[in-house]
């Protein structure tokens, strides 16, 4: 069978049937046809591509407006299991394949009380946190491979509200500081995933364990330790080769939703590598629809997905920029005669709007009566820039435990950063660094010497438990960056929450009154 099918797109869409359909090439003909003028097909196919014969999903949709009319039954609850739930005093359970259960009845004109969209996620792990929707505890009876996450039903009722967070700005805390959980690399798959290179408190080596509830648990017990202003995710939030992008992605989210915590993510190298993984593009969809999501698509002309800037703001009522964020997309790896593994670098596009960005914000504040002279930035990516590699680098803060893996043809953004006085640059990707460094301050720029002092380069280390923690033979605890503003005196200092640890790692102070610090004291130019 193809795996395109011509769905209904219907307004306003109400649900007034559910099958499922199998198709196999060894059964003939079908379970079922359905008319796609009337039946909508979820696109996840049920057995996740493990089996000789696929299953589909498929959704009677009608519209709203024509149901009293054409007096059509709607659905008006769903069930999942061997037998019917409790006979109800007026209408009977209808079954359906799959151990799916409709309670039908006319449309009554209140939309609340009918099912209007159904969605489908898998394994025993999966969470839906999208506001209104409720997942089936109850998988689907598809008698799959006891090994392939199983599929469960999520059911919307009625219509789902606007996002109240949607105009929400980020603001600073009454005494001027703002804090940022950075989280990279979590490494989600469809399903717990498997863990096997955890160790103890003490560095014992643990036997493999489920993954992605341990990544699950340890960024919820960060977030409460921290209480962020705001999360970054710096990519690689998915593993390659999924077979369900959207059930992994819902689950990297759910801590932060939960605890109504701000956030936004920039994509990483595996985020839509393999056949069935959703494109940057349609995962970027999903995140911008979810509640407290900050996420963008960014701007069309330039290259990749996810090139956005958030501004942080003054304690309301006021509008005034204190601290401007970058995000870009690093895209993906590349064949290359010269590195294997090679990567793209940052595109000229991309350099050209957050040089355009950062001088139009610059502008814009000049022309506000400003009683702070200290306006931080940061930037936030996945794949580090060349100069994370520079042997001339200085690390100040944490450890390269690894050789950094970087695109081999440098664009030069790091100059871009440097001219536009941004602060710091974070990545991910190399899950064992997590350091801190500083380049000379006789960096050469384009053919000539600059006197302006460099950034910091910072690794946000590895945090997911599906991704790899060691290196070499050597395992290590899983990490986040912490990344803490004061506007009022322009510092800026960071450390690192760690697996057992009860305290911070690893604090530095990275800027003050709005300048770079060099730890040692000294002028930035070193060996």
């Amino acid at each position: 069978m193809s795996t395109s099918h011509p769905t209904a797109v219907v307004p306003h869409p109400v649900v007034t049937d559910l099958t499922i359909c199998i198709f196999s090439p060894i059964v003939s003909p079908p379970t079922c046809e359905p008319d796609p003028r009337i039946w909508h097909r979820i696109e996840k196919e049920l057995y996740l591509h493990t089996s000789q014969q696929n299953a589909w999903l498929y959704v009677a949709l009608a519209r709203e407006e024509e149901l009293a009319a054409e007096d059509l039954l709607v659905v008006m609850d769903i069930r999942v299991g061997d037998r019917p739930p409790s006979p109800n005093s007026d209408h009977s359970w209808e079954r359906r394949p799959g151990g799916i259960w409709l309670l039908r009845d006319k449309y009554s004109g209140m939309i609340g009380q009918a099912v209007t969209e159904v969605d489908v996620l898998f394994g025993t792990d999966a969470v839906d946190p999208r506001p209104q929707w409720a997942l089936m505890r109850p998988p689907l009876q598809l008698n799959g491979e006891p090994k392939v996450p199983v599929a469960r039903l999520s059911v919307l009722h009625g219509r789902a509200k606007p996002r109240p967070d949607a105009q929400t700005a980020l603001r600073v805390r009454d005494n001027g500081r703002f804090r940022i959980v950075q989280i990279s690399d979590t490494h989600m798959v469809t399903g717990v995933g498997v863990c096997k290179d955890a160790i103890d408190a003490y560095g014992k080596n643990l036997p493999e364990s489920e993954a992605d509830p341990l990544t699950v648990d340890f960024i919820g017990r960060i977030l409460d330790v921290e209480k962020p202003d705001l999360v970054i995710f710096t990519g690689d939030q998915l593993h390659h080769d999924i077979p369900d992008s959207q059930s992994a992605l819902f689950k990297v989210v759910a801590p932060i939703i939960a605890r109504s915590i701000p956030f936004a993510a920039v994509f990483g190298n595996h985020d839509s590598e393999g056949i069935h993984a959703l494109s940057r593009t349609a995962q970027m969809s999903i995140l911008r629809k979810l509640p407290f999501s900050l996420c963008e698509s960014g701007p069309e002309h330039v290259d990749g997905v996810g090139n956005f800037h958030l501004q942080i703001l003054a304690p309301a009522p006021s509008c005034l920029p204190l601290s401007t964020l970058y995000f870009l997309d690093s895209h993906g790896q590349i064949s290359s005669k010269i590195r294997n593994p090679d990567y793209e670098p940052i595109k000229q596009s991309q350099i050209d709007w957050f040089t355009d960005t950062s001088r139009a914000q610059r502008t814009a504040r000049e022309k506000i009566d400003n009683n702070n002279p200290f306006h931080l930035s940061l930037a936030f990516l996945h794949i580090p820039l060349p100069e994370f590699g520079d042997r001339h680098l200085s690390i100040w803060n944490g450890h390269r435990r690894e050789p950094s893996e970087c695109p081999s043809f440098n664009s030069h953004f790091y100059d871009a950063l440097v001219t536009e006085g941004i602060s710091a640059l974070g990545c991910g990707h190399d899950h064992v660094n997590d350091f801190c460094g500083l380049l000379p301050k006789h960096k050469q720029q384009n053919g000539g010497k600059t006197s302006q002092p460099g950034l910091w380069l910072c690794y946000g280390g590895g945090t997911g438990f599906g991704g790899y923690c060691s290196y070499d033979g050597t395992r290590f605890h899983r990490r986040m960056r912490v990344w803490e503003l004061d506007t009022g005196t322009g510092s800026l200092k960071t450390w690192k929450r760690v697996e057992y640890a009860m305290n911070r790692i690893d604090e530095l102070m990275l800027v003050q009154r709005g300048a770079v610090v060099d730890p040692a004291g000294k002028d930035m130019e070193r060996s």
